[in-house]
Formats: C-alpha cells, structure tokens, sequence
C-alpha cells in the first residue's frame, strides 16, 4: 500500500492519529539476552507495533529477538554476516565457500588484522538491501551502526540512535590496558570509531537515551547539538513488577555484568563484597552474565577468596531474571559509566532497593542518594561497601527505596513511553523529506555483482578532508 493510500484510510491509524509509518529498523548486533541493543530493539519493536506502525527488523547475527503476538505488525529480516565471533569458535576462519561478495573478504580481512568489521559491513549490506527496496519504508531507523554505508540515499529518510559514544568505551580500556602492545590492541579493535564519528557528524536525526549521552556525543562525536534529541528509554513494567510470593534471599546481591570490561566496574563489586563478607558472612553475590577465566574479575575473585560467594548465571528466560532480581535483597550497578543503565531501571521497577555508582547517566534513572537509591561515587569499592552494608543491614530502609525506585520507573521510564517520543522523531523525518517515499525501483535488469560493488564503494564512503582525518587520526 502506498503511503497516500495508507493516509487516505482513515480506518487504519496510529495511536497518535497519524496514519501508520513503515518502519526499517537496523541492528548489527540484536541478542537481547547479550547486550542492551538487542533489549533496546526488542522492546521499541514491540511497542512501535502497538501504537499500530509497521516494524521489519532488519538485523545480523546474533539475530534479534522478537516478541510475539504482533505478526501483521512486528518482522524480522535476516541480513547475515559471516558470525565470525559466534560460540564455540569464536575469531574464526571462514571455509572458501562461505565468501559471497567482497563485502565477507572486507569483513575476514578486518577481523584477521586486530579489527572490529560489523558496524561497517553491516551497514554496506543494509545499503545494498535498503536500496533494492526502495518505497517500501517511510523511515529507516539505525540502531548504532553508524557505518559509511548508511550514508547517502537510503530510500527513505534516516533516524539514528546513538546510545552513547563506543569513544568512551575505547578510553576506559585504553586507561585500564597495560604494557604498549594491549594498549595497541584495543587501538586498532576500536578503529571502527573514527568511521561512527565521521559518520554521526553527517546525521540529519540523532536520538540517545539520557541528557548525559546527549552531552557526550556533541562533545566526543561533534553532532551538533541541535540534532541530537532525548528519548528516554526505560524497563518493561509489566514483566519487572514486584511479586511477593518470590521469597527473598537474605544476603542475596544481584548485578548485571554481560561482558568482562573495565567499563562495568565489576572488578570493584568484587573488592566490595569481600569488604561487606568481613561483617556480613552470608552476603554474596549473583552476576548475570559470563563467568570469565582471566583478567581483573577473576582475579579478584582468586585473590579474596570468594569462589563459592559469587555465582555467574547466563542463559537464562526473561521469567528466570525478574525472579532472580526479585529473590535479591539488594540489586547493584557498579558501572564506571552508563549511557542509560537498563538494569537500574529494571531492578527498580521490581521494587528491589538499588545501590548504584554516580557514573555517566546512571543517576538520572536511579535518581537521588537517599530517595530512590543508594548513591556512590564510580570506582570506590569502599563507598560501594559501605552502601551495601547498610541496606543489607535495614529493612526499612530496603522497602522504602524499592516503592520509591518502582514508582519513579512508572512515571519516567517505559517502552511505551519509549516508543511515543520516538515516533514524533521519525514524523519530524519524514516531514523533512516531504511526507513521501522514494520511487520503487525499476523493473530494469540488475547491474553486475562487480558493478554493485564499485557502486556501494562509491556512494558509501563518503569524501573525508584531511582535516578531518588528522583529526580522527590524533584520536587514536
């Protein structure tokens, strides 16, 4: 159905009263039981659904996670890559008859010398798929990528959600690497950042998830202010509410640490927890996340004697996490920095009390010391202890910040919520670029797999002038 069709019924409108967009929405990376992009689409996919848009989730491997119930709504495409990280053979060599194009070489050839290849070949594919299906989208919604490729005529008009600047990663890494040749390693594997900051400069539309984030990519990426918009994210209240026939377990500690990076703080969590364990023998911990083998975590947990106090879970159901955070006395985020802080959010709407670090965005979701949580500064193992102390120590105090902290989420941060602000961005796009889709492509017969390619180089790697570049190249 064209979009003049589609307006012309007035039996078929959104919530807003607007008639219903088509929605591409890219991923490069959709696990929502791996990282907070996959949540972050599941959960907007679904709720853009409801508010009666059409969503095709267009993503790579690990694929994304739809929910169900929405099928003349809510589609996934598969765009695969090689999944050259995927488990149990993680960092693999593709066999010969893997390679389909010169885009799987570019990506092979990127991972062989110390590179990150998937926010880049991810969005030359989605190019390619985008363009051959020109009409079909009001808008297109790129979840991060940020990649050359989604530069320039995509069919329809483009909308970016930056959670916050990979810049920040990459320092805290470089801050915590020892010895020169670690510190080489992460400067290449995070190489893929001069790319997203050239291209996030280009952006007409930029939407992040706290007033921090927004700060942070006018300052580290150079978006202007002006086209950078807050649309918060948040939990989804229904799934994490409180449930009191879930029986707590005293000295029970929940946090959420998905991958093994300085950038989590997890490492300070564990220093704590032997500190707390000094006058509170039954306190331990529960990470959800990978149990790693080596590096700070490990050998923390070595180091203090605290092999049978903190228990690694993965692979879990959404009904097993909410209980597990339930079953918690305390729920914690030790992060260093958060663009936004999804388990914050979560555990609070669960209304278990939350000790959370002062870093990034995180206290504008868990809000102020003392009112909806229990407030420290990032990195201070110390102040982290004696926070978690005290919770596990007052009773009262544990039900007052959880009520507080569930109600704070209802008022502040829900998909729903989530999903309206973002669609009032994707009108304002599709306004700007004149209310009407692209021409549907010509029936005409197809160019060459050579001449494809030569035209994907072409259009997707845009003209970068050199100061640009020694600039990009000063940030290495």
């Amino acid at each position: 159905m064209t979009a003049e069709a589609s307006q012309a019924g007035s039996q078929d409108l959104a919530a807003d009263g607007g008639r219903p967009l088509d929605i591409a929405l890219l991923t490069y990376k959709g696990n929502p039981f791996c990282g907070g992009q996959g949540v972050y689409v599941r959960h907007l996919s679904r709720e853009l659904a409801r508010l009666g848009h059409r969503v095709e989730v267009i993503g790579s491997q690990p694929y994304p996670v739809l929910d169900e119930g929405h099928d003349d709504r809510l589609s996934l495409t598969e765009l695969p890559s090689l999944d050259l990280y995927r488990q149990p053979d993680p960092f693999r060599t593709p066999g010969r008859g893997e390679y389909r194009d010169w885009i799987d070489a570019l990506e092979v050839a990127t991972m062989w010398t110390g590179g990150f290849p998937e926010p880049l070949t991810f969005s030359l594919r989605a190019r390619r798929h985008l363009r051959a299906r020109r009409g079909e989208f009001d808008v297109v919604h790129d979840n991060q990528t940020l990649g050359y490729g989604l530069l320039g005529d995509l069919g329809a008009p483009l909308v970016t959600t930056i959670h916050h600047p990979i810049t920040v990663d990459r320092q805290l890494e470089l801050d915590a690497a020892e010895g020169w040749k670690r510190r080489a390693s992460v400067r290449r594997w995070y190489a893929f950042t001069r790319m997203q900051k050239r291209v996030a400069r280009r952006l007409p539309s930029v939407l992040t998830v706290s007033g921090t984030s927004r700060q942070e990519i006018v300052d580290h990426l150079g978006v202007r202010d002006d086209r950078v918009h807050v649309v918060h994210i948040g939990a989804d209240t229904d799934l994490f509410a409180p449930d009191p026939s879930v029986a707590v377990v005293p000295g029970r500690i929940v946090t959420t640490s998905s991958a093994d990076v300085p950038l989590k703080g997890l490492v300070f969590l564990v220093e704590a927890l032997a500190k707390v364990r000094t006058e509170q023998p039954n306190a331990h911990l529960v990470v959800v996340g990978k149990r790693p083998q080596e590096g700070p975590v490990a050998a923390a947990v070595s180091r203090y004697g605290l092999e049978g106090a903190i228990e690694f879970v993965k692979g879990i159901s959404d009904a097993e996490l909410v209980d597990l955070v339930r079953s918690a006395e305390v729920a914690c985020v030790p992060s260093l920095y958060e663009g936004f802080s999804l388990p914050a959010a979560e555990a609070m709407a669960t209304g278990t009390p939350l000790v959370a670090t002062t870093g990034g965005a995180t206290p504008e979701v868990a809000g102020r010391d003392g009112e909806t949580c229990l407030a420290v500064p990032p990195g201070d193992a110390g102040a982290l202890a004696v926070a978690l102390s005290r919770l596990l120590a007052d009773p009262g105090l544990r039900a007052r910040l959880g009520a507080a902290g569930r109600e704070r989420v209802l008022e502040r941060f829900t998909w729903a919520r989530a999903a309206e602000g973002t669609v009032e961005r994707y009108r304002e796009a599709v306004e700007r670029a004149g209310g009407r889709r692209g021409p549907r492509p010509s029936a005409a017969r197809p160019a060459s797999p050579a001449a494809a390619s030569a035209d994907a180089v072409t259009d997707a790697v845009p003209d970068v002038d050199v100061e640009s570049d020694r600039e990009s190249r000063a940030t290495c």
